[in-house]
């Protein structure tokens, strides 16, 4: 298992997110030590994603804070966050379709990292040759298929040289031995010292990297701790799995 760091690298204390009359975070609480990998799981419209939104600053709270390595964060954007080491793939890819690949990847590093040209330059080939995308590199997005585009979300998000890495339902759509090559880039990134935050829906490819576990539902979170105990929390099997345990 990696070993964990006792700083507190992020967290979100009492945070609320309405859209209109909705309340899709309801007073959460989630933090994550650095050098940890953390999944997240939980029913369609737990909240997860919101969750992932705030801690990147994509969206901005109704209520609550985040901080970051000890700093108040909560007004910042995106953007600011990035430079200060959060980057996030998105659920759905939106790639700049008349670019390139490694012109995409690029454009990450410069404007999302804030890097020069030549240390940008070398952050992205390192990031698409880590991340399998070499052989599609001088390709137009556009004509990327669903899962090299989830794994361009992964590289543009890798070249901005994270600290935490937030990823969302990357391995949907993959193949057994496509999930396997996941697992494998995920893994060297932890050896890089990146803190992963990871929402996915397939449980079995989760559970190869991440050492702890949070389960939401409508809005909070109802279990926090190793996927052994999670899994085995009655209120996660009522409201995840849809059924009681045997």
């Amino acid at each position: 298992m990696k070993e964990i760091n006792s700083e507190e690298l992020v967290s979100a204390k009492t945070v609320f997110k309405r859209f209109g009359a909705n309340t899709v975070l309801s007073g959460v609480d989630f933090k994550v030590h650095a050098g940890e990998a953390v999944g997240i799981v939980g029913p369609n419209g737990a909240g997860k994603t919101t969750l992932l939104a705030t801690l990147s600053g994509s969206l901005q709270l109704d209520s609550g804070t985040v901080h970051f390595r000890g700093k108040d964060v909560t007004a910042l954007d995106a953007a600011q966050r990035c430079r200060l080491g959060i980057a996030r793939s998105h659920q759905v890819p939106r790639p700049f379709g008349g670019m390139t690949v490694f012109e995409n990847v690029l454009t990450a590093a410069m404007h999302g990292g804030g890097f020069g040209r030549d240390e940008a330059y070398a952050r992205s080939i390192d990031a698409v040759t880590l991340c399998g995308m070499l052989p599609v590199a001088n390709r137009r997005a556009e004509s990327l298929g669903l899962l090299d585009r989830k794994r361009l979300e992964l590289t543009r998000a890798l070249a901005t040289a994270p600290s935490l890495l937030l990823l969302d339902e990357i391995g949907g759509g993959l193949t057994d031995g496509e999930a396997s090559e996941l697992v494998h880039t995920i893994r060297t990134l932890r050896e890089r010292q990146i803190t992963i935050v990871w929402i996915e829906h397939i449980v079995h490819v989760l559970t190869q990297v991440v050492e702890r576990l949070v389960c939401m539902d409508a809005g909070r979170v109802i279990a926090d701790g190793t996927p052994q105990e999670v899994f085995a929390n009655k209120t996660v099997v009522e409201a995840y799995l849809g059924g009681e345990t045997a």
